[in-house]
């Protein structure tokens, strides 16, 4: 399947997304790579985190220039391009990759496949000011929109040690199938807030945020 969308979403930002469908030999030969990209890829041990990487460097690709590539140059893991044409962010999740771009403005994003049993999970990062509907239909949709977007506001914060339980909180909403939401981040005793847009789509959540 490769490419699934490609778009515009404001002034000089963009958002890209992927379906993982290739094996990794055909994501291998139609992707550029250098010899630090390849030894990079082939310090991941397991298939499946290299097809991930390779998925994300093809859809850069497809997005800006058939040379992009991603670096790493802090011990943070934040994603820069190399020419430093774009702030980047980059998620993945079972099948689906996605990547925001922007010319100006810092951007984070975050996908989920829902599969496992994230009330299990409720109590470590929702907090009391927030608000979980009780209606059994939506419940799950509604926890996995609150992970992404805390995932979201982690990355636009440069992957800082942040509590994702008491410094990140979503303002309440009612769950829809897309939306604009709140997130408030606590930092050092001062709260920035931010405004995130959400889809939920073939059970995945898609959050994404700009700064």
């Amino acid at each position: 399947m490769g490419l699934l969308s490609n778009r515009i979403i404001e002034e000089e930002c963009r958002i890209g997304l992927w379906e993982i469908t290739e094996n990794y030999e055909t994501l291998f030969r139609t992707t550029y790579l250098n010899n630090d990209d390849i030894r990079r890829l082939n310090s991941f041990k397991n298939l499946s985190r290299k097809i991930e990487s390779l998925s994300v460097r093809a859809l850069l690709q497809q997005m800006t220039k058939p040379d992009a590539r991603i670096v790493y140059r802090d011990d943070s893991r934040k994603p820069h391009l190399e020419d430093n044409s774009y702030n980047i962010s980059v998620t993945h999740s079972h099948k689906y990759t996605a990547i925001i771009l922007n010319k100006n403005k810092s951007v984070g994003i975050d996908v989920e496949f829902m599969s496992h049993n994230i009330e299990r999970l409720e109590h470590k990062f929702i907090n009391k000011n927030e608000v979980i509907t009780d209606n059994p239909k939506h419940r799950h949709e509604h926890l996995y929109v609150h992970w992404c977007a805390k995932e979201a506001l982690y990355k636009i914060c440069s992957r800082e040690e942040i509590n994702f339980q008491e410094k990140l909180t979503i303002k309440p909403f009612e769950i829809e199938t897309h939306g604009c939401i709140t997130g408030i981040v606590e930092k050092d005793s001062k709260c920035e807030e931010y405004w995130m847009y959400y889809m939920i789509e073939n059970n995945y959540v898609l959050v994404y945020c700009i700064n």
